[in-house]
């Protein structure tokens, strides 16, 4: 089974090393019997006719970067019924932002979230706000404020939460997988392993069930708030860093083994 695997082996990102993830990954699937070749996200719509069973998008960084070249690569993969993995249905971070407003007018656990300078009161009034751009990713552009400005639909606002720390769930198609968590807020990505309550596991999953997808990998990321409850930070549906690094040998092996298995049913489904 032939894949084109999409990754940015160079990303510089802040506090972990996408290549050596997706280089452990890519062995762990050739391992497993599928024929791979790599590729750079700005090259994943001129490969992807060559043969390939499916697209696997994995670390392939901010789309912002290179929006244009994934905006064509995504209109050619619907046209052409290119299987895609994750596929390109996702509600979350894969669409943008909106879903953080669809989930706050729901009533969904989120941070309250506007797109309106002038929708403020609508939100918990706090000292500070934080703002950024609504076609934004991996913080750019992130900024606080206690008088949030920007033009109406392009901005998203919310209360600037202390929280006790963030932790993230991770899933393979709707079955949760394992959790880490970052027990000082300051250092975002010095990750720990997390053990869930069922209140935990009731809550991420609910938003994994929200998103509607068949297969693929999620990772929700939520804050501790000082009440206590959990909140949605994102959901992210399409190319979820997974520090997979941290986590022991026998985790790492059965998120392997779940990944395997989802892309097995994803190719012999009869629908991408």
């Amino acid at each position: 089974m032939p894949l084109l695997y999409v990754t940015d082996l160079a990303y510089p990102a802040r506090g972990r090393r996408y290549c050596d993830e997706d280089i452990f990954l890519t062995s762990r699937l050739r391992a497993a019997g599928f024929e791979l070749a790599l590729c750079h996200p700005a090259d994943a719509q001129a490969l992807a006719p060559l043969g390939f069973d499916a697209v696997v998008v994995r670390n392939s960084g901010p789309v912002l970067h290179y929006q244009q070249a994934y905006d064509s690569f995504r209109a050619a993969a619907l046209a052409a019924g290119t299987r895609v993995y994750n596929p390109l249905t996702g509600r979350a971070d894969m669409a943008g932002k909106q879903y953080l407003l669809d989930l706050t007018a729901a009533g969904y656990p989120v941070i309250p979230t506007v797109d309106d300078p002038a929708r403020l009161s609508e939100l918990p009034q706090v000292p500070s706000y934080a703002v950024k751009p609504k076609q934004g990713a991996d913080s750019i552009g992130l900024t606080f404020t206690a008088n949030p400005e920007g033009p109406a639909g392009e901005v998203l606002i919310q209360p600037r939460i202390d929280f006790t720390y963030e932790v993230s769930f991770y899933f393979v198609d709707d079955a949760f997988q394992y959790a880490l968590y970052a027990p000082d807020p300051a250092r975002r990505w010095e990750l720990v392993p997390y053990e869930p309550t069922a209140a935990d596991l009731d809550f991420a999953s609910a938003f994994v069930e929200w998103n509607t997808l068949g297969h693929g990998i999620q990772r929700v990321d939520a804050c501790r708030a000082p009440s206590g409850e959990l909140l949605l930070v994102e959901l992210e549906d399409l190319n979820p860093y997974l520090s997979l690094d941290l986590l022991p040998p026998e985790v790492q092996d059965a998120f392997v083994t779940a990944l395997t298995r989802s892309l097995h049913s994803f190719l012999g489904s009869t629908t991408a």
